[in-house]
């Protein structure tokens, strides 16, 4: 059974910090015990300060990040480059400086990719790449729904079995999402579900206490991190 571990920051700033030095020490020791590390990212503002205030950290440049396999738990169907992708805003923050292995760094499609807009074919093209790998952590942002990833409650594919699906009619735009599954996520050592705001109290409440939202099946193999600032925290 996985363990739950609660952390709560003062403020948004203070979030980022935490789980930046958190991500670093997680690379670091997953290298140490066996090379390398495959990290799963999420999207959102917090998202973003998270991966500016890891460049900012001095023990990051203790990480062979040639050895760092990264992937995306869901992303926006637009074309490439779009400043609304969960990609495209995580090279801003902090890919683009770091000197990575561009074959281990795996972006879902964009909608004007191989699979052009037929996102069950880009989804299929990502659950192939993923395969069996073993994700060290999955890191999940919390919308204000309750929704972790393009999961959504009450949408069709929150239930969704195999790796990534489409998902299509997104309650939130752009309508067309790929997403990496529940039991993909789940595979992970370790779930990260980060949220910052009083925006987000409700959801991390019905999360924590048994509500029925996707927030609340979100659990890593080995250990699940509630990671908030004290906004989010409020019904904790």
């Amino acid at each position: 059974m996985s363990d739950v571990l609660v952390e709560v920051a003062p403020d948004a700033e203070a979030l980022a910090s935490a789980v930046a030095a958190r991500f670093v020490v997680t690379v670091l020791d997953a290298q140490a015990a066996r090379g390398s590390a495959s990290i799963v990212l999420t999207g959102g503002r917090i998202a973003a300060k998270v991966l500016a205030a890891v460049g900012d950290l001095p023990a990051a440049r203790g990480i062979d990040w040639a050895r760092v396999d990264l992937w995306w738990g869901d992303e926006r169907f637009l074309p490439a480059g779009d400043p609304e992708r969960n990609e495209t805003q995580a090279r801003a923050a902090l890919l683009d400086t770091l000197p990575l292995d561009p074959a281990r760094v795996h972006p879902m499609a964009a909608s004007d990719g191989p699979d052009g807009a037929a996102a069950a074919a880009a989804a299929a093209r990502y659950a192939a790449e993923v395969g069996d790998a073993a994700f060290d952590v999955v890191m999940l942002g919390v919308g204000e729904d309750g929704h972790v990833a393009s999961l959504f409650p009450g949408h069709p594919q929150a239930g969704a079995t195999g790796t990534a699906i489409a998902v299509h009619e997104s309650p939130k735009p752009p309508p067309t999402r790929i997403s990496l599954t529940m039991p993909a996520i789940q595979r992970a050592d370790e779930v990260w579900l980060i949220a910052s705001g009083d925006g987000k109290a409700d959801a991390v409440g019905a999360a924590r206490h048994g509500g029925n939202v996707p927030a609340a099946s979100a659990t890593g193999r080995r250990r699940t991190l509630w990671l908030l600032d004290e906004a989010a925290a409020a019904k904790r």
